[in-house]
């Protein structure tokens, strides 16, 4: 699905009364264990005097914590410095009611959140492609264009969930989305504090912290009827609910963040287990990295890192001859919060795809053996106190022609066999309300699989795809 499904924070609407501002992001550093307990402190401490417990829902994360999305997000679903810890600690902070357990030697055996951690997310939009696509209606409503249950916060005093079914109005179904489940806890190393954990999820990236990597990448909401560009890299979501991961991950001193993983097939409405019935199994097991250094940079924090992995899939069946995938990535993020409520973020990302396609070759799939491809992203956001954003962002997608993998075909081929696309995203939005957004986004063209003009040999050219898009995202 696309990233929009990303929505992993259902968590972060606001209650009305929310009785604690969003620290900026010099309050939220710091050694990890500090920081938790500062805020906490804080917040009980605020919660104790004249503040009111919210008379209506809220949303998962705010329901077990007690705070609004503000304190974890610079604007949803993005994480500021503590809204990164948070997850890291595994969803498990709380302030709420619990019910709780202990064995005869006083330790917890049991706690348990009394009002269950659960909302849900719609979001309805309308989409405008600058030229017709034959044979459909322009201007296409979709309401919803999805619609999610969320499960996210603690299991057990250190086991946490975010949790994701999504109704798809096009096929008409209900399926698993995005899952991360966690363990967490900390230890020192040197004197230095050291938060440490595991983690099981059904998509590469997913797990992440920053919104740098794919899944929680920018534009994070987007048409998905509008023409698209045809190749994107593997790790670019291309194994989101069809795989199963396990990894452990490290954050030292607040600084060095490390993690590996390693993923298997796991397919939902396909058999189990998979058979030769399977497209694109994974053969053996796909390792992934992650490595990450965040510092604080003139009132903000800055992160350079790391990510990739290398997949060998089964085009057909499960096993015999595989085609190999090795994609290696560099990103930045840069988050500042101001004391006034502003906020600024800005992101990037370069992901490099070689390819060693022997089963595709093999099969007629592929014109060459070996190509490569690369993307690249960057985008910037500004948000208003008043909750109006404004965010600019450039895409680019360049790789080896091959006429096998991108062919002719009206308004989604390429006649030249090339996979070149590239663009840019403008978007305004403004928050009414914490939970709820309404935004303008314009996507454009310069080149479209392979092309500026004429680019599917059918006199489409790339600035024919130029999409307006005008959503309603909502979390209640």
């Amino acid at each position: 699905m696309s990233a929009l499904t990303l929505f992993s924070l259902a968590a972060l609407v606001a209650a009305p009364s929310a009785p604690a501002r969003a620290p900026t992001t010099a309050e939220a550093v710091g050694s990890t264990r500090t920081l938790v307990s500062a805020y906490m402190h804080k917040v009980e401490r605020e919660s104790s005097l004249d503040v009111v417990a919210p008379s209506v829902p809220i949303p998962s994360f705010s329901r077990q914590t007690g705070l609004a999305c503000s304190a974890c997000h610079t604007s949803f679903p993005q994480l500021n410095a503590f809204g990164r810890l948070f997850k890291l600690n595994g969803y498990t902070m709380t302030t709420g009611q619990t019910i709780q357990a202990q064995d005869s030697s006083g330790k917890s055996t049991l706690r348990l959140d009394r009002i269950p951690p659960l909302s849900v997310m719609a979001i309805t939009s309308m989409t405008s492609v600058r030229r017709d696509v034959p044979d459909q209606q322009n201007t296409s409503m979709e309401f919803p264009q999805e619609l999610g249950l969320f499960y996210g916060g603690a299991i057990a005093p250190k086991i946490g969930a975010f949790l994701q079914l999504t109704y798809d109005p096009a096929d008409g179904t209900i399926g698993m989305d995005n899952a991360d489940v966690r363990f967490a806890n900390h230890t020192t190393v040197g004197g230095k504090d050291v938060l440490y954990g595991f983690d099981i999820n059904n998509s590469p990236t997913v797990q992440d912290v920053w919104n740098s990597t794919p899944v929680w990448g920018y534009p994070f909401v987007g048409s998905e009827v509008a023409p698209g560009p045809m190749a994107s890299t593997l790790i670019d979501e291309n194994l989101g609910q069809t795989v199963m991961g396990v990894g452990t991950y490290a954050l030292w001193n607040n600084l060095v963040y490390a993690e590996v993983s390693g993923y298997r097939s796991a397919f939902q409405g396909g058999p189990i287990p998979v058979d030769n019935s399977a497209e694109n199994a994974i053969h053996g097991v796909a390792p992934y990295w992650r490595v990450a250094v965040q510092h604080d940079l003139k009132g903000g924090q800055l992160m350079v890192g790391t990510y990739g992995m290398i997949a060998h899939l089964v085009p057909s069946g499960f096993e015999g001859t595989y085609d190999t995938y090795k994609d290696a990535a560099v990103d930045a993020q840069y988050d500042k919060t101001t004391p006034s409520g502003a906020s600024l973020v800005a992101h990037a990302t370069y992901i490099h795809e070689s390819r060693a396609l022997d089963a595709s070759y093999a099969a007629g799939d592929a014109t060459n053996l070996t190509s490569n491809l690369s993307t690249s992203r960057i985008d910037a956001s500004y948000y208003f106190p008043s909750r109006v954003g404004l965010t600019a962002g450039f895409f680019s997608t360049q790789g080896t022609a091959d006429p096998g993998l991108y062919p002719a075909a009206p308004v989604d081929g390429s006649a030249n066999g090339s996979p070149n696309s590239q663009g840019y995203i403008l978007q305004a939005s403004f928050m009414p309300w914490l939970n709820t957004r309404l935004g303008v986004q314009y996507v454009g063209y310069t080149s479209f699989n392979g092309s500026r003009y004429n680019y599917d040999g059918a006199g489409r050219d790339a600035s024919d795809n130029n999409t307006l898009y005008l959503m309603t995202w909502l979390v209640f």
